[in-house]
């Protein structure tokens, strides 16, 4: 089993933990070809002969013409991937890996490993929670609607106050800058997640809906017991 991140600083995985959170949006690297070739153009179409696979019509200055080139996501639909978290805000017990050979577990007889604070070197089998990829797609990062935005993590809320009057704001985690929509809210989120400048640049990301595997096991056994 693979695993997927989600950033903690604007408190991303935990809104996928509590449901809030269904879609997440990685860019699309340019092929290598159209690097090289600043002046040609860039589209994608998704490809139904290939499928899972999505074409990439690049632009080749020696022929005058676009050259199909194709792409896979990362993740595929209906894959089930652990959520990152390291080890020590899961509170594991770092003597659970005292032995652990590979040396990525928690603990070592020295130190503890990378995984006990950085999530990026835990254990995917070691992860309490998953994800099921239900839709992938390929859109213009601004293509995204208001509705999509909510699923990105951001949330509705309010400001003002009592003496003037409340009005509807938008808010990511970790900021508490409102903004009037939540395309405002979600284009300052991207810029701080991936990097000034990445909203305005309008890049092909793909776009992947999930849904939280763990969340829906309980709600089943719950009504099961019901």
């Amino acid at each position: 089993m693979k695993k997927i991140m989600f950033n903690d600083k604007y408190s991303l995985t935990q809104a996928v933990l509590d449901g809030r959170k269904t879609q997440t949006r990685r860019i699309i690297k340019c092929p290598k070809a159209y690097q090289e070739n600043p002046a040609g153009c860039f589209r994608i179409t998704e490809s139904d002969d290939v499928s899972p696979l999505f074409e990439i019509l690049v632009y080749d200055k020696d022929c005058n013409d676009f050259v199909p080139m194709f792409i896979q996501p990362k993740y595929k639909v209906s894959g089930v991937f652990a959520i990152a978290q390291c080890y020590e805000s899961l509170g594991m017990n770092p003597e659970i890996a005292l032995n652990d050979r590979d040396g990525i577990g928690f603990y070592t007889k020295t130190k503890f490993a990378p995984g006990w604070k950085n999530k990026m070197f835990v254990r995917a089998d070691l992860m309490p929670h998953h994800i099921r990829i239900t839709d992938i797609k390929i859109e213009r990062l601004q293509d995204i609607s208001d509705k999509d935005c909510l699923k990105e993590g951001i949330y509705k809320g309010q400001c003002g106050s009592a003496d003037t009057h409340f009005m509807d704001a938008y808010y990511y985690k970790g900021d508490i800058q409102p903004y009037c929509t939540p395309r405002e809210a979600f284009a300052a989120l991207i810029d701080k997640v991936s990097g000034k400048g990445t909203w305005e640049s309008n890049p092909y990301v793909f776009v992947y809906e999930f849904e939280l595997v763990d969340y829906i096991k309980n709600i089943e056994h719950e009504n099961h017991i019901s």
